[in-house]
């Protein structure tokens, strides 16, 4: 058993004659507005805020 390399491999070389064909597409998806609610926050956010109201 051999052991691990330290030093990381760089890419692969592409194949000659091939290219990336790349196409840009709509996906529907939208930048949200300010007009949105505020999302609520995560259950460690509200834990820690009712953790700073009790210890004042």
């Amino acid at each position: 058993m051999t052991a691990p390399s330290s030093s990381p491999r760089g890419e692969h070389a592409g194949k000659p004659g091939r290219r990336w064909e790349t196409e840009l597409r709509w996906t529907g998806e939208q930048i949200a507005t300010d007009d949105q609610p505020e999302p609520r926050p995560n259950r460690a956010t509200r834990r820690a805020a009712a953790r700073a109201r009790r210890n004042r």
